[in-house]
């Protein structure tokens, strides 16, 4: 078990001597995969429309991940405030407990905060520019995603500490592969919507095993998630749900046999880790890294269905 102190692992301002460098590393990049995925996905699926709208596609690209980025650091903003960061004791860094950018006094909070607006004016920014040059849909689209992102964690949403976290997650990510295919085409491919919305699950199932390590500071600090509200034996079932609905619906949305046995190995996968969902805290970090594998492999490996289907 951790103490609230920093440890060896965390971040420390001694590691980052330029300010540009601790801005990045406040975004917490090495997760930031998770989308880049989705928008692979949604523009796998535009197929042969994308083929002279590389630069529209790179600036989604380059807009998903700075949506993500946002969402990142907001998080870390809003739980410093509530208090759940510093109290987090059963923390698995570096994939639970937040950046600990402010809590090892890396930047303040007051610091990240100024960093989530530029990244979310740099967002709308951009959105504004890609609805200019593709269309009104990419654009509720994108302003739904950015809604989600930011009011996840902040107030005066909190979704997150109201128990609609997980439902906004999932949201939000299956937006993102449709939003990268509504640059390109008028009329979204019926088989993207489900394949969207098993990614959505997908990711959904990662932040949910993810949450049960903080649980007890959650819990203190005001946060009633699925993972404070549910028992041990209920987490572990929903858990098994979520993988299976992302199963459901890849099948649903024809995607290959080898790509619907890839989900059927995690959703196996997870049925059989529920008895390290109901024990202790370090016993999570094998189903947080099989949820992570699942999560980023399935929307590229879909992205390549898509592409060679045709």
């Amino acid at each position: 078990m951790l103490s609230a102190r920093p440890v060896p692992v965390e971040p420390h301002p001694a590691r980052y001597a330029h300010r540009a460098q601790r801005w990045f590393f406040a975004t917490r990049p090495a997760f930031l995969s998770l989308s880049l995925g989705g928008v692979m996905m949604g523009l796998a699926a535009a197929g042969p429309a994308l083929r002279d709208g590389w630069p529209k596609a790179a600036l989604a690209t380059l807009l998903a991940l700075l949506c993500h980025a946002a969402a990142n650091v907001i998080n870390d903003v809003a739980d410093d405030a509530n208090g759940t960061d510093a109290a987090n004791v059963t923390r698995l860094y570096p994939y639970t407990g937040g950046s600990r950018f402010i809590q090892n006094g890396v930047l303040s909070r007051c610091e990240m905060q100024a960093l989530a607006w530029v990244l979310f004016a740099a967002v709308l920014a951009g959105g504004l520019l890609l609805t200019w040059l593709s269309g009104w849909m990419c654009g509720v689209i994108g302003l739904v995603g950015v809604m989600l992102a930011w009011g996840y964690s902040a107030p005066p949403l909190r979704l997150n500490s109201r128990g609609l976290g997980e439902v906004a997650l999932c949201l939000a990510f299956g937006l993102v592969p449709l939003g990268a295919c509504s640059l390109f085409l008028p009329r979204l491919p019926g088989p993207l919507w489900p394949a969207a919305g098993a990614y959505g699950l997908l990711a959904c199932a990662l932040l949910f095993v993810n949450q049960l390590a903080d649980r007890p500071a959650d819990a203190l600090a005001g946060k009633h998630h699925w993972g404070v509200r549910l028992s041990g034996k209920a987490a572990a079932t929903v858990f098994v749900l979520l993988n299976a609905g992302a199963l459901l619906l890849a099948g649903l949305a024809g995607l290959p046999l080898w790509l619907c046995g890839l989900l059927a190995v995690a959703t196996c996968n997870a049925w059989r880790l529920r008895p390290v969902l109901v024990g202790p805290t370090a016993g999570l970090r094998p189903a947080i890294h099989w949820s992570i594998l699942a999560a980023n492999l399935y929307p590229l490996l879909a992205a390549l269905a898509l592409l060679t289907r045709r």
